[in-house]
């Protein structure tokens, strides 16, 4: 294996642990293959990004499945609206300018990490809504705006989507994560579809990445699992933090 193939790997490690905290793996595995494999066209290291991912956000979703309760009634609905959504946001790479984005992202990150911030019972506790029709039918919505930027742009997706379920649902933070990552294992899968189809995936570097990731997302599992919701609310407020340091740089600089 050579040293291209070693740095990623280890870096897909530390994207799968984080991203089973709190999401935003992509924003340490798209760097990382982007400087790594130059040579490499933009739409083959996206593919090869999400093909390393889906194994990971899966693999943590069946790990919190089996120790804690899914909100499955506002989970399904949001992955089944993200999927199709995801696909039509990786048809889009190609038509539309990923730069108008930026500023729109940078904003609502920052609106996303304040409130959090602000709000130190924010995710702490399960607030127990109803999840009725009403419910069912916004995180459908939701699930469809973040499934096309999760196809189309990526980076933060996963933030987002814990944002939605606590703000929007009630869940805590530790429930919202594993929900966050069934609509995640619906836009990898979605977006991959797209990606592999046009022979977008670099596949000597996918399969150990794969593997690696799906190392680092039982850990990340394992260490929210075992330190809780204000362990996650803290990682979560780092991530977003990273992001919007990330996004203002692109940015303004």
């Amino acid at each position: 294996m050579g040293m291209d193939a070693l740095a990623l790997a280890g870096m897909a490690f530390f994207a799968g642990l984080v991203d089973a905290v709190v999401g935003g793996g992509g924003l340490i595995q798209i760097p990382a293959l982007f400087t790594l494999l130059p040579e490499a066209t933009p739409a083959s290291l996206f593919g090869t990004n999400k093909f390393s991912s889906i194994f990971g956000t899966a693999s943590a979703a069946w790990r919190y499945a089996r120790r804690i309760e899914m909100p499955w009634r506002v989970a399904l609905p949001a992955a089944a609206a993200a999927l199709p959504c995801s696909y039509v946001g990786a048809m889009a790479v190609s038509l539309l300018s990923r730069e108008l984005l930026r500023p729109l992202i940078l904003l609502l990150l920052v609106v996303v990490a304040l409130y959090t911030f602000l709000r130190p019972d924010f995710g702490s506790v399960d607030q127990e809504r109803r999840q009725g029709r009403r419910e069912m039918w916004l995180a459908a919505g939701c699930g469809a705006l973040l499934g096309f930027y999760d196809g189309f742009f990526g980076p933060g997706a996963g933030s987002f989507m814990i944002f939605v379920f606590v703000r929007f649902f009630g869940v805590d933070f530790l429930r919202a994560s594993s929900a966050a990552k069934v609509v995640n294992m619906a836009t990898n899968f979605a977006a991959l579809l797209y990606f592999a189809g046009h022979g977008q995936v670099l596949w000597r570097f996918a399969i150990v990445m794969a593997l690696c990731n799906v190392a680092g997302a039982q850990c990340g599992s394992h260490l929210a699992l075992r330190h809780g919701n204000a362990f996650v609310r803290r990682i979560f407020l780092g991530l977003a933090t990273a992001l919007i340091a990330k996004f203002g740089y692109d940015t303004l600089g």
